[in-house]
């Protein structure tokens, strides 16, 4: 796996949006995979110049895992098509995701719901529930009731809380054909899932304070 490295030169390059020598390294590498941690404009540049220089015709993979479907619709399926990234969510990945992004869509004229905007619904939700549940809104007596047991979020599937934050399935989406898609909003496939533990970092590896005072309260 190749991951393009900008160096010294990330200003410059950055200004001129222009990765053509980084592309062209990963190329000449030899390498059958290069990853993109990269996200928004940049990821979009990339996913173009990629396509010019032909890499994805020469049988190269690109998993992009901090790229979203906001970046997959801004390239456009012609030159996208084959890029696998990973998400918490997907608009259609069963019918909770499906209903409730048709209800986001009706407010959002036509907006498909990406995984921020499920990413910021389904937590202060589940926040307000458990609320309601102990009858306090107290942030620390919810929080503690929050990491007591796994939730079952219809969006986001099973989270379990932790002392750095929550962690929960990651879904690995793989970009359509253009032939294969049937809307402006139908970009991806599910090709494999990670569940949160296989996901996310063990806390006795991640060296974060929080841990520690947690084991001590």
């Amino acid at each position: 796996m190749y991951f393009p490295c900008p160096g010294p030169h990330l200003a410059e390059t950055a200004r001129s949006a222009d990765y053509a020598s980084f592309i062209l390294q990963a190329d000449a590498s030899g390498t059958d995979v290069i990853a993109f941690a990269t996200a928004g404009g940049d990821t979009v540049n990339l996913i173009k110049q990629s396509s010019e220089f032909g890499l994805k015709q020469k049988g190269s993979t690109f998993p992009a895992p901090l790229t979203t479907t906001n970046d997959i619709e801004s390239s456009g399926l012609s030159v996208g098509q084959g890029f696998i990234i990973t998400q918490p969510f997907y608009w259609n990945l069963n019918e909770a995701n499906s209903a409730w992004s048709a209800r986001f869509s009706a407010r959002q004229r036509g907006q498909s719901p990406s995984a921020f905007h499920a990413g910021v619904y389904a937590p202060a939700r589940s926040y307000l529930n458990v609320a309601l549940g102990a009858g306090t809104n107290h942030a620390q007596a919810v929080i503690r009731t929050m990491k007591k047991a796994p939730i079952d979020d219809d969006l986001i599937g099973p989270v379990a809380v932790r002392p750095v934050g929550r962690i929960h399935n990651m879904y690995i989406l793989k970009a359509k054909s253009p032939a294969a898609s049937r809307d402006k909003w139908d970009l991806l496939e599910q090709v494999g899932v990670e569940s949160g533990p296989e996901a996310f970092r063990p806390l006795d590896e991640g060296g974060c304070a929080l841990v520690e005072q947690s084991n001590n309260n």
